[in-house]
C-alpha cells in the first residue's frame, strides 16, 4: 500500500461530520493514486427518502469546455476533509469508459435498472431506498404533521 493510499483510507470517517451539499461542489476527485479525475458537479437527491441518489462528476474538456458528465454512485465517493477532496477508487480508462451524459440532458430518473447498471460498473450493489420510512415518526425525513 503507498502513502498516496494510506492517506486515502484514514479520510474522515466520522458519520457525525456534515458538509453542506454546496461546500462539496466543485471539489477535486482523485483515484487511489492521487491521480485527477474531475471535479464535484451536483449531488442528485432522490426526492421522496432525501438519500443522495449519486454524485455528478465531470471529466475532462478544458475551461469547462467539452467536459463529459458521469453519474457516480455516492457509495464509490470517500469524502477526504484532510485534503479537501473526495477519492474514487477507480482508475481514469474506467472512468472514461463509464455511461456518461451532456451537460445539458441529464439523466431524470433514479429507475431502479439505470441505478442498478450505475452501481455495477462501479463495483457496487444497488439497495433501492425505502421510501416508507419516510412516514415514520422517528424518521429524520418524517413529514410535518399539523397537530
Amino acid at each position: 500500500m503507498n502513502h498516496t493510499t494510506d492517506r486515502a483510507m484514514n479520510a474522515t470517517t466520522d458519520r457525525h461530520l456534515l458538509l453542506s451539499a454546496g461546500s462539496l461542489k466543485n471539489t477535486k476527485i482523485v483515484n487511489l493514486d492521487g491521480e485527477g479525475l474531475g471535479n464535484l458537479e451536483e449531488l442528485m437527491l432522490h426526492a421522496d427518502s432525501g438519500d443522495i441518489a449519486y454524485a455528478v462528476v465531470s471529466f475532462g474538456g478544458f475551461l469547462g469546455m467539452g467536459d463529459k458528465q458521469f453519474a457516480v454512485p455516492w457509495d464509490a465517493l470517500t469524502v477526504d476533509t484532510n485534503e479537501h477532496r473526495i477519492v474514487l477508487d477507480v482508475d481514469r480508462e474506467r472512468l472514461e469508459n463509464a455511461p456518461g451524459f451532456d451537460k445539458d440532458a441529464w439523466p431524470t430518473t433514479a429507475e431502479t435498472g439505470w441505478m442498478t447498471d450505475l452501481h455495477r460498473h462501479y463495483g457496487f450493489t444497488y439497495q433501492p431506498r425505502d421510501a416508507s420510512r419516510r412516514e415514520s415518526a422517528d424518521s429524520p425525513f418524517a413529514p410535518l404533521r399539523k397537530e
